[in-house]
């Protein structure tokens, strides 16, 4: 047998040792005579017939894949933040299943839906301290991170249940600021400056406000100078925390001098609340500044920051011109914050009047109307 003539039957379903397949009549000398071109037409029929076959399951396996992801439900309880929530049990509590956490219906039977809704018809949605409760449970610095976040706004949106709270949840909140994590701290500050906001808290807020001061001057991380200096900014600060301040003057005004707008812009706000403080005054004055600290008031600053630096100008100005400050001769070092603005050698009054120029109106206003009065007092 020629060996092209073997391979033809070979791949009609007959080889030499089982003899011809079942679906070959025996003894057809018709099938076995067809030609080579006959052979490969019904070949490639085959071919398309199975390549169909399984195109049609491949995709019926992707249909029933896609089915049961949509179908599948979660786990009664996971590590994510949204899951600890709502389900893991504070201390003498039961965890709360999935069917008690849902929404529960109004008269009309329509659910309320979300927490800030059922707050808005007098009622409690427990979120906030399920929130504070889940703090309680041992977690991962990443999920302590994102429940502390989580309580920042509630505290912002929930304002009824978050006035419910105790001085025994700011205490640990207030504990959070010890955390190796930074990310934790940063969070723990965000929600103290949000509880901030309720009168009655303050005062346990403050007994914070020495951790914060540390935290500030320590750790250099923009993120956490901006979210530590808002809470102290949102806070009166008691007259036992100044010796603190005292000692992070030098920090605070390296925050000033950085290039984050938004931590320049807060720790500007303190200083001008500081400098008010006539215990306080010659400290920030004999603070040690950059050669080029002037830069900060020219017009080509963010309107934000030129404002307030301009505003902290006019409260050392007023302050060193008081009868109490100027019943006392100062010493101050030649790379002083008094030289710098007030020396023999200072520029400040040629970067006052260049102010003029600011290409905001309502900045370029508010900057002359600083301006003027700090040259007065000059």
């Amino acid at each position: 047998m020629a060996p092209g003539a073997a391979r033809i039957l070979v791949l009609e379903g007959f080889s030499p040792s089982n003899g011809p397949s079942s679906h070959l009549g025996t003894g057809s000398t018709e099938d076995m005579g067809r030609s080579i071109p006959e052979c490969l037409r019904e070949l490639d029929i085959r071919k398309s017939v199975v390549g169909l076959a399984t195109g049609a399951g491949a995709l019926y396996l992707l249909y029933k894949a896609v089915r049961a992801g949509i179908q599948c439900k979660p786990p009664l309880c996971t590590t994510s933040p949204i899951c600890i929530a709502r389900e893991c049990a504070g201390p003498g509590e039961r965890a709360v299943p999935p069917e008690a956490a849902a929404p529960e219906a109004t008269p009309e039977g329509k659910p309320e839906g979300l927490a800030i809704e059922r707050e808005r018809h007098g009622r409690d949605s427990g979120e906030l301290r399920r929130l504070l409760n889940s703090l309680e449970c041992k977690q991962d610095a990443y999920n302590r991170s994102m429940i502390l976040h989580s309580i920042t706004r509630c505290v912002y949106l929930l304002e009824a249940e978050a006035s419910a709270c105790s001085t025994d949840d700011i205490r640990l909140l207030g504990d959070m600021l010890d955390d190796d994590n930074k990310s934790v701290k940063i969070q723990a500050l965000n929600a103290l400056k949000a509880f901030s906001g309720i009168r009655k808290f303050r005062l346990k807020i403050q007994e914070h406000t020495i951790k914060v001061l540390e935290l500030i001057s320590t750790i250099w991380d923009t993120e956490l100078h901006v979210a530590g200096l808002r809470l102290l900014n949102n806070l009166p600060l008691p007259d036992f925390v100044h010796p603190q301040l005292r000692r992070v003057m030098p920090s605070l005004m390296e925050i000033v001098q950085s290039d984050h707008i938004l931590s320049q812009v807060q720790a500007l706000r303190l200083m001008s609340y500081l400098a008010q403080k006539n215990d306080l005054l010659y400290d920030i004055l004999n603070c040690q500044v950059h050669p080029n600290f002037l830069n900060l008031f020219q017009a080509t600053q963010p309107g934000s920051l030129l404002l307030e630096v301009l505003v902290f100008a006019e409260r050392l100005s007023e302050g060193r011109n008081s009868p109490h400050y100027r019943a006392v001769k100062w010493h101050y070092n030649e790379q002083s914050l008094h030289e710098a603005l007030f020396g023999d050698d200072s520029r400040l009054a040629d970067r006052l009047l260049a102010l003029v120029i600011h290409p905001e109106e309502d900045v370029q206003i508010q900057a002359c109307k600083r301006a003027l009065g700090i040259l007065f007092c000059l």
